[in-house]
């Protein structure tokens, strides 16, 4: 019997992924289709913002409402490509969120948990996953590297 490859863990060790910061992050549709902007879309001069197709809405959708989800995430900014999503994403976490001393104990999201649960709404709505394993992750240290993204 052949044996399977042995993923990589591609994040960072020992990081906590749900602490105070900005993270820069990349999810790809699986086999790199191009799905998530209609066809007839033009990129150039003449068409600065493509027209999504019906998957990419429903993705557009999600992205939105993770502000609403998670009280202490916000997407800065997100750019929805023919076949990957790039998002900058902001954990805040205060005290009180992640302390026992407001009355009831809550955990703040992971990056890893918010990227699952977007992937798995979309899913479901959409009745198949187009997703490929796992997202690509940059943690922002400073301005100029949020600027760069």
């Amino acid at each position: 019997m052949r044996e399977l490859p042995t993923r990589k863990n591609i994040r960072l060790k020992d990081y906590d992924y749900s602490q105070n910061g900005a993270y820069f992050v990349t999810m790809c549709i699986k086999n790199r289709h191009h799905i998530l902007w209609d066809e007839e879309s033009i990129v150039g001069a003449n068409r600065v913002r493509p027209k999504l197709s019906n998957i990419g809405n429903v993705v557009n959708y999600e992205i939105n409402k993770i502000n609403t989800v998670y009280e202490n995430v916000n997407i800065d900014k997100f750019v929805i490509m023919p076949n990957h999503i790039h998002m900058i994403i902001f954990v805040k976490n205060n005290d009180c969120y992640l302390a026992e001393s407001c009355g009831r104990t809550r955990f703040a999201p992971t990056i890893s948990r918010i990227i699952k649960q977007t992937k798995g709404l979309v899913t479901k709505q959409i009745g198949y996953s187009i997703w490929q394993k796992s997202f690509y992750d940059h943690i922002i240290r400073n301005e100029e590297e949020y600027r760069q993204k």
